[in-house]
């Protein structure tokens, strides 16, 4: 029986690692390859989306894409991890802010910024995870990273900003509560998230409904397809002496041009998805190749 290939878009539930969605619908469905493509914090819940069979070599270009998200941020204090996991580490007075102070604060995020990742994230320094440094008291100078941004502050309940953001990959919405709070003078964290969307993503399978599925042998009908997951891509349709030189490694030639190192979907001449490839040098080079029909 041929192994599932696809997407399973999941909302994932308050609590749960994304590691412990992967196992389960790993465990439940019987697969080999689940990963996703862009981890949620526990405390965080939405969008999680699984990639199912030989879809795993694909999470680089799921990851890759933008994130909607709805944030909540407790204004006037801060924790040693950004966000409501950590310890309380100090609180400020917060009775003389108002809604169009945090407005006129969260303006300065918008567009590219430099953001300094958090100690408590996974980006490694010498080969170690800076929460594994952070765990052991540890603080070391972060490198900023040039991110994109897209804020709206949606409600100011004090002590809590409702924060609709867009974003690009890499950007920490904790590093957001917590320079927010910093440009307000009053400190800050992540109290709440909802990831909405990822990429052409916006769909998602309610975790109980998701089980269900599982539990009768029917979660199949809640894949996507590689076409639905990345449109972004071009396709192209290949003839048979393309096809069967792409699967050999070779690049080919075919009507569509595109910027160098632009990335498409390429389909063998059965219709079925055969490969990404890269754009260079006029030919279509082929990045990953997964198809033999």
């Amino acid at each position: 029986m041929p192994e599932p290939f696809g997407f399973l878009p999941v909302d994932k539930p308050l609590g749960m690692t994304s590691h412990a969605v992967v196992e389960a619908v790993r465990r439940s469905a019987r697969l080999k390859r689940v990963g996703h493509g862009g981890t949620l914090d526990p405390l965080a819940t939405g969008l999680l989306v699984l990639c199912i069979g030989a879809a795993t070599r694909l999470s680089e270009y799921v990851m890759a894409t933008h994130k909607r998200y709805l944030a909540k941020v407790r204004l006037g204090a801060t924790t040693e991890t950004d966000d409501a996991e950590g310890q309380l580490l100090a609180e400020q007075p917060i009775a003389h802010l108002t809604e169009a102070d945090v407005a006129r604060a969260l303006a300065a995020f918008n567009g590219e910024i430099a953001q300094i990742p958090p100690m408590y994230s996974a980006i490694k320094r010498s080969g170690q995870k800076l929460y594994e440094l952070a765990r052991r008291g540890e603080v070391i100078e972060r490198t900023p990273r040039r991110v994109w941004l897209q804020t709206r502050l949606l409600a100011y309940k004090a002590p809590y900003a409702e924060i609709a953001v867009e974003c690009s990959h890499g950007t920490y919405i904790r590093g957001l509560a917590r320079d927010l709070g910093a440009a307000l003078g009053v400190g800050g964290f992540l109290a709440g998230l909802r990831r909405l969307a990822s990429g052409a993503f916006e769909q998602m399978v309610a975790w109980q409904s998701l089980q269900s599925a599982l539990a009768d042998g029917t979660w199949q009908r809640y894949l996507v397809d590689e076409r639905a997951a990345l449109p972004h891509f071009p396709e192209i349709q290949l003839d048979a002496a393309q096809s069967q030189a792409l699967r050999h490694g070779r690049a080919v030639r075919t009507a569509l041009s595109a910027a160098e190192g632009s990335l498409a979907r390429l389909y063998a001449e059965s219709g079925a998805f055969l490969a990404i490839a890269a754009y260079q040098d006029g030919l279509w080079r082929p990045v990953k190749v997964f198809g033999q029909s």
